[in-house]
């Protein structure tokens, strides 16, 4: 920052720097620090960002060939337009954008924000379900109950046999986690099958028929016959979601057989097919939905149409739309689940954000500072006799406007200027210098 900088506080200089996969935008002025990340990697070009941004500052980039292959960051920002207000950060349904703050800032409510979570209920055993489901990786299980080795060491030539009833079987994993005899299969996951596992195996090699996997499951899926040694344990751990790799796909919600997952979206709308130009559609050849849905909703029928939805994953970005060349899909937004907008002299840009995202119509203020106005007739010149300047009262007023500069640096006396009257505001001014 230049001496001229430190010295003003009025004074802010921008800069942008990259780091990997992400653009750090900078705005920096001698009381603060406002640091704006966004990770181009992580942007599904939604545009949403584009869409409400108060100063027009950012520009969807070309999305129908980043969604098939083009490495480009699918959202670019002019840094001269941009005032760091932090909506794209609050507003992105994937968390591309992070804005951080630091210094003298004036003391502001919080912004608004989506309302929205994936929390797990009372039903939760926990199992290993929804973290194998989550295509985002967002869910980490914490089993805190003992394992089978140590509750009864494992004893050699043991004799006995086990089942395993498929019918009865969901593969939520307990048994696994609690006994290495026992082998989850994974599979692909698909949308219309996001079943993580395919098949539950035991090694009867590690299996001594202790009967604790049995008295553990908690379908009755396991038949043992062998010598119980030892109790089973309850059923104790913890699952934590990370917000900012949540995209609330719902796909958690629909492999969980407990109905222990509870999800609110950030929007409520809905998506549905052009027909007229579904058959326009080349999935295999273009991809472009597949690659940038963040609920991961777009497969390919085994018959008949082309391409196909599981329209209840779908958390309405609108990525897909600004993806397809053929205008095959439309997203509507009926709906956003947003924290309160505090009363503050902000309050109407991001009122009017939120509403852009349902109407599609964002209101800008006018930034062009271009007037016109009528050419004036000439005037004829006319002398003006210059008054006397008396230097010492010159001297006395630049004195007294020195003494009242430091005044303008206070945040309550700013506010008082704009909204006091003028009777009020000129005795706090003269109790201030005095």
């Amino acid at each position: 920052m230049t001496e001229e900088c430190r010295e003003n506080s009025l004074c802010v200089e921008k800069d942008m720097d990259m780091d990997g996969s992400h653009f750090i935008y900078r705005q920096v002025s001698s009381k603060s620090i406002k640091v704006l990340d966004f990770d181009y990697k992580r942007c599904v070009g939604c545009g949403i960002c584009v869409d409400i941004c108060p100063t027009t500052a950012l520009e969807l980039g070309p999305m129908q060939e980043i969604s098939t292959g083009l490495d480009a960051p699918p959202v670019m920002m002019d840094l001269e337009k941009c005032t760091f207000c932090s909506m794209c950060a609050n507003f992105c349904p994937v968390h591309a954008f992070k804005i951080t703050e630091e210094g003298d800032l004036p003391e502001k409510e919080e912004f608004p924000t989506f309302d929205s979570y994936v929390r797990m209920n009372e039903k939760c055993l926990p199992c290993a379900l929804c973290k194998a489901a989550c295509p985002e990786e967002a869910i980490e299980v914490e089993f805190t109950f003992p394992k089978k080795e140590e509750i009864t060491p494992f004893k050699e030539d043991a004799e006995g046999e086990i089942e395993i009833d498929t019918e009865k079987c969901n593969f939520c994993g307990l048994c696994a986690e609690f006994c290495e005899a026992f082998l989850l299969i994974e599979k692909e996951k698909t949308p219309t099958d996001p079943q993580p596992f395919d098949m539950l195996l035991v090694d009867e090699d590690k299996c001594d028929y202790c009967v604790l996997c049995q008295d553990l499951c908690p379908e009755d899926a396991i038949k043992v016959k062998g010598e119980k040694r030892g109790e089973a344990p309850e059923i104790e751990g913890n699952v934590t979601v990370d917000n900012e790799k949540c995209t609330r796909c719902t796909w958690c919600q629909v492999v969980c057989p407990y109905d222990a997952v509870d999800i609110k979206k950030q929007f409520e709308g809905e998506l549905n097919l052009i027909e007229a130009n579904v058959d326009k559609c080349d999935p295999q050849g273009c991809h472009g939905c597949f690659n940038v849905c963040p609920s991961h909703l777009w497969y390919v029928p085994e018959e008949g149409a082309k391409i196909a939805a599981k329209y209840d994953y779908c958390t309405y970005c609108g990525a897909c739309v600004n993806a397809c060349p053929k205008d095959v899909m439309t997203v509507s937004r009926t709906k956003v689940n947003h924290t309160s907008i505090p009363d503050s002299p902000w309050a109407e840009q991001w009122k009017d954000a939120i509403d852009s995202m349902i109407t599609g119509k964002r209101r800008h203020p006018d930034v062009s500072r271009t007037l016109e106005v009528e050419p004036e007739a000439h005037k004829e010149h006319v002398e003006v006799e210059l008054p006397q300047v008396d230097d010492s009262l010159l001297k006395l007023a630049k004195e007294r406007i020195e003494k009242a500069k430091p005044l303008l640096d206070n945040v309550k006396l700013r506010m008082m200027i704009e909204k006091e009257n003028p009777e009020k505001l000129s005795d706090e001014i003269k109790k201030r210098l005095n």
